[in-house]
């Protein structure tokens, strides 16, 4: 009996790592959103893994806790050893910032930039879209009271950039990470439900029906001088985006140069994937039950809302306002502005089918739509390094 009741003490029904009530709506929450993003196909490559790490994190007594400093070994104690979780989150996430930057390369090696290098005006509109980022930012600082590091941490939500979202909340807030992590992706998954009703309180029919100009052709060098002038003038204006920056650029390096397609390909398919494995799993796992359910993460879930909206309303709007500048025939469809976010290529194929769907199919702005899409993913890289070059300069 006595062996039978130390069992039971060592497993998760009792002693001191009991289940608690968190742990089980956790589980019942996860598989939830498992069944529901596996049914609708609402991120899933991302999302199931983040699921099951929440499902690990919150099973007692199985050290599967990502960003539990308990869990760190003793440097003294040779028999005292590194959990899984735990390892791979202060060692590629937290300390050496590793998994985030190879997905960028990853990024970087899937997407082609030529609709932004045949439509230069709207990199314009990408930028417009990061607006989000900081009005989120501000109202986290000065309406709820977060600490600068945690309203910058929650701001990047609106960027529509789930790894740049994780690389700068494990630099700033790292005990956010899981719910910031969640937002973000959440958002990105239902930005066919959140766009369409702002693009059409902000366009008239007029405007839906705007046809725009062919795209100028672009030129082989243009393609790959692009992301090296890319990365040096963004660095060096901005040192704190290098990571990203840098990571993003050379994936897109090897993908046009033409010579490199092995590394091309295995950047753009086993590395990401694998790497997405590991991130999601080790998102998952800081989600535990006790440190999530509680006030702040639904004041982060509505202040991600309203960043993803700002950010929308601020491409389409500011696509309005170049219209007062530019000639006729020269016009911009006010609706690409929505896709300056960087939800690649979801945003734009929404636009895409909101445009096509007001004018009978006549207007089909895809192409048109992927040079502020594609711009989103630079802008919000940059906006994360504003984020930490401010905040250095702040403290």
């Amino acid at each position: 009996m006595e062996i039978l009741q130390k069992l039971f003490e060592s497993s998760g029904f009792g002693g001191h790592t009991s289940l608690v009530w968190q742990n089980i709506v956790m589980f019942l929450k996860q598989c939830h959103s498992s069944s529901d993003t596996s049914c609708k196909n609402y991120e899933p490559l991302l999302l199931v893994p983040i699921g099951f790490g929440a499902i690990l994190a919150n099973i007692p007594g199985a050290e599967m806790v990502a960003n539990d400093k308990d869990l760190i070994p003793d440097p003294g104690d040779p028999n005292d050893k590194w959990p899984l979780f735990a390892f791979i989150y202060n060692y590629a996430v937290s300390k050496a910032e590793l998994l985030p930057p190879i997905i960028f390369m990853g990024v970087g090696a899937l997407t082609d930039f030529r609709p932004l290098l045949g439509r230069p005006i709207t990199f314009l509109l990408g930028a417009a879209a990061q607006i989000g980022i900081f009005i989120a930012a501000l109202g986290a600082f000065y309406i709820f009271g977060f600490s600068m590091e945690q309203a910058a941490s929650i701001g990047i939500i609106g960027g529509a950039d789930g790894p740049t979202t994780i690389y700068l909340t494990a630099k700033l807030a790292p005990d956010l990470l899981g719910a910031v992590a969640v937002a973000a992706y959440s958002y990105m998954a239902l930005v066919p439900v959140i766009q369409p009703p702002i693009i059409k309180l902000l366009t008239t029919q007029k405007e839906r029906e705007i046809e725009m100009p062919q795209a100028r052709a672009v030129s082989k060098t243009a393609v790959v001088v692009f992301p090296i002038a890319t990365c040096v003038l963004t660095v060096l204006f901005i040192p704190a985006s290098g990571p990203l920056i840098g990571m993003l650029m050379f994936g897109n390096l090897i993908r046009e140069s033409g010579v490199t397609q092995r590394l091309s390909s295995t950047a753009s398919g086993p590395l990401i994937n694998i790497v997405t494995i590991f991130l999601g799993l080790i998102v998952g796992a800081t989600m535990e039950g006790e440190k999530f359910l509680k006030g702040d993460t639904l004041a982060i879930l509505a202040l991600g809302m309203v960043a993803f909206c700002f950010s929308t309303a601020g491409g389409v709007v500011f696509a309005k306002v170049l219209n007062l500048f530019l000639g006729k025939g020269k016009k911009i469809n006010p609706c690409i502005g929505a896709a300056g976010v960087s939800a690649v290529p979801m945003a734009s194929r929404v636009v895409q089918n909101f445009v096509s769907k007001h004018t009978d199919g006549r207007v089909n702005p895809l192409m048109a739509a992927m040079g502020p899409n594609v711009a989103g993913v630079i802008g919000s890289a940059v906006s994360a390094g504003v984020f930490l070059s401010l905040i250095k300069v702040l403290q």
